[in-house]
């Protein structure tokens, strides 16, 4: 249940006749009041004989005995009050009462003998009912409304676990602003699946990702096509920074701008300096981008070792760790071919509410993964194929158990609403996953089938060996034969698999994998050093047993061969 307490306005009567209005796109059925500050105040839904005219005097008498100097200049509180999709529909008696602990919880109506204002109940929705109040109490004071808003969600914390309704986590003050009805009543009229805030949003922190100073930040705002204006000291200091869409504009014509604190709370440019502040001691990268699979290779191991940082590392530190992990998947969705493109937006766009806490993080240890994030920006667009391919799914892989990992960290922190914000992101990840790892997991899965008996039988004893407590789980899933290929990769260049399996089974997040087997190759083949999806010319001195069934890797993907299972992480 979400409680909106909008901004307070000075026309009683114009709320009145929207709420009991048709609505802007005929959505408002059978309005009618289910409850009144007095329990009869008139209802122009249902009584014929009254009128708006009537509810609204009624309402402003308080306002309306004071001297007109004395007559606060915004006068009228609106919230509405909606419950969650999939919630049961509640009767109008039980919004009757919703609204009435909404109005004491607020202030606006503190009942026990306080003196409160006047208000009324509008439902004209299965869903949710708007509450308006004018904020003069009956003996001409003004209402205790202080922090009405966090009041509000606390008694809907409440009235949601005593109703048995979706109880929705309570937050921390941390979360981005959501956009007001205004501005998604406007998105729906200009045909925009979301609001003009929310791609705003996304746009500027794709061009945090990775940047080290004001002039690339800007640079990339411009590229993307956003309207940028900055607000410079007389002493010519860059104090701050607003952005809009071109085509976003109010009555007048003019573009809507929004500054970067609106956005959300770390993208005010102090706050984003902060990610840059220790870039300045780094020495610079060196000249020109690198491959996009190299780029993803570099970031799945800058994402290895955060793991080890959200699970064991100091607060501060952690929580910069995880700040820059919203970057490099930001950088991931921006550069990642379309097949897997939305579902790491969708991660991307979760994941931003789990990547702000009041643990205010630690700039500086987090280095490797937003210089990750910066080489996957520069390395550019990736292919969908090849080792462009396989590389993104050892990537998501990793990122994967490292938004898991934050999920746990927050959790352990009481931060309900980052906690499922990680969980919502990691599933976007596991859809990305799949589809990415189907055709490089299916190349290796038709080798490590084809290998000869007793190397086969070979790597089986060095996973019976390096991790007894998995291994028979490892042996009997679909992804057995592609670990078993990378592993007679991994001998061919002079590892030793016991020695590999024994690195990658002391990762404490392992057994939390739903296929272990596919989480070990990417494991070796980064530990290894070996090419996420080479068909490599020393297979068959490892004992691949060459024939015609067995596909070459350009083969294989490039006409979408799908050898085995699909196996679900």
């Amino acid at each position: 249940m979400i409680p909106s307490i909008n901004p307070p306005g000075d026309r009683t009567i114009g709320l009145l006749a929207y709420l009991y209005g048709p609505g802007r796109r005929e959505e408002h059925v059978d309005p009618h009041l289910v409850a009144s500050f007095d329990g009869m105040a008139p209802d122009p839904g249902r009584d014929p004989n009254t009128t708006l005219k009537a509810l609204q005097q009624l309402l402003d008498q308080p306002v309306q005995a004071l001297p007109e100097h004395a007559r606060p200049a915004k006068y009228v509180w609106h919230t509405s009050v909606r419950t969650a999709p999939g919630d049961r529909m509640l009767s109008d008696e039980e919004w009757a009462e919703v609204a009435r602990r909404i109005v004491a919880a607020t202030g606006i109506d503190p009942g026990d003998g306080q003196s409160g204002c006047r208000w009324a109940a509008v439902r004209h929705a299965d869903d949710h009912i708007h509450i308006v109040a004018t904020l003069v109490c009956e003996d001409g004071t003004r209402p205790d409304d202080f922090r009405s808003g966090k009041r509000a969600q606390a008694e809907a914390r409440l009235i949601e676990k005593e109703l048995g309704l979706h109880q929705v986590a309570p937050g921390d003050g941390t979360a981005a602003q959501r956009p007001t009805s205004a501005e998604r009543h406007k998105a729906e009229r200009q045909g925009r699946e979301r609001t003009a805030r929310e791609e705003l949003r996304e746009t500027v922190r794709r061009a945090v990702a990775g940047a080290t100073g004001d002039e690339e930040f800007f640079d990339r705002l411009a590229a993307a096509g956003l309207l940028v204006k900055k607000r410079v000291a007389p002493s010519g200091d860059l104090l701050g920074y607003k952005v809009a869409l071109p085509d976003d504009r109010n009555k007048d014509g003019e573009p809507v701008y929004y500054p970067g604190a609106r956005l959300a709370p770390d993208l005010s440019l102090p706050r984003i300096r902060e990610r840059w502040s220790m870039d300045q001691s780094e020495s610079p990268p060196a000249p020109g981008p690198m491959a996009p699979s190299a780029a993803r290779r570099h970031a799945a191991a800058a994402l290895s070792d955060a793991v080890l940082v959200v699970h064991n590392g100091e607060d501060a530190v952690a929580s910069a760790h995880i700040s820059a992990a919203g970057e490099v998947l930001d950088a991931l969705a921006k550069t990642s071919a379309a097949y897997t493109r939305d579902q790491l937006r969708e991660a991307a766009e979760a994941f931003e509410r789990a990547s702000r806490s009041h643990i205010r993080a630690a700039r500086g240890h987090d280095q490797a993964l937003r210089q990750a994030a910066r080489e996957l920006v520069r390395s550019g667009p990736a292919l969908g194929r090849g080792e462009d391919g396989a590389a993104t799914a050892m990537a998501i892989d990793m990122l994967l158990f490292l938004i898991t990992a934050v999920a746990h960290w927050h959790a352990r922190k009481g931060h309900a609403q980052q906690a499922d914000a990680a969980h919502r992101a990691a599933e976007h990840l596991r859809g990305a996953y799949r589809v990415a790892a189907e055709q490089p997991l299916a190349v290796l899965h038709q080798r490590g089938r084809n290998l000869a008996r007793p190397l086969l039988e070979r790597q089986a004893d060095a996973v019976r060996a390096a991790m007894p407590e998995l291994a028979e789980q490892v042996l009997a899933e679909p992804g057995w034969p592609s670990l078993a290929a990378t592993l007679a990769d991994a001998e061919a260049v002079g590892h030793i698999s016991t020695d590999l399996l024994a690195r990658v089974a002391g990762r404490r997040e392992l057994g939390t994998a739903e296929s272990v087997s596919d989480v070990l190759v990417w494991r070796v083949r980064r530990m290894a050093d070996l090419p996420a999806d080479s068909y490599p010319e020393y297979v068959t001195a490892a004992g691949l047993q060459r024939d015609s069934a067995v596909p070459g890797t350009a083969d294989a993907l490039g006409a979408g061969t799908t050898n085995g299972p699909v196996r679900r992480r």
